[in-house]
Order: C-alpha cells, then sequence, then structure tokens
C-alpha cells in the first residue's frame, strides 16, 4: 500500500520518511532530483543538521519548512 502526499513536495517542506532505509527519520526537503528513469529523489535535513537522500516515494509532506 502507497501512503498518500497530502502536500506537494517542494524545497523548503517538512516531511516524514514512511519507507525505505530512513523509515522514522523527519527534516526539511532539499536538493530535488529526477533521474533518467524518472525517479525523484531528494536529500532530508534533519533538525540536528544530519543530511540523507532517499526517493521521494518513501517520504510525505506533512507541511511548509518556518
Amino acid at each position: 500500500m502507497k501512503p498518500e502526499q497530502s502536500m506537494k513536495l517542494t524545497d523548503g517542506a517538512h516531511c516524514n520518511v514512511v519507507g525505505g532505509t530512513h523509515v522514522g527519520k523527519s527534516g526539511v526537503v532539499r536538493d530535488i532530483k529526477t533521474s533518467k528513469t524518472g525517479h525523484v529523489s531528494i536529500t532530508v535535513v534533519q533538525a540536528n543538521g544530519v543530511r540523507f537522500k532517499t526517493l521521494a516515494k518513501n517520504v510525505v509532506v506533512t507541511g511548509k519548512s518556518k
């Protein structure tokens, strides 16, 4: 079952990771890229400054960053 995205994925939006390796983590979306094959990858920056990359299909947008 795929999670529904409640808001549009944009740079600066707050998100929660619901699938993949980083499940349970959250942060701010940065650096949205689309690969040649059409998969969308994003960089998520956590509150403590740690960054990680994940696929956009694994996140749910929860709101705008302040």
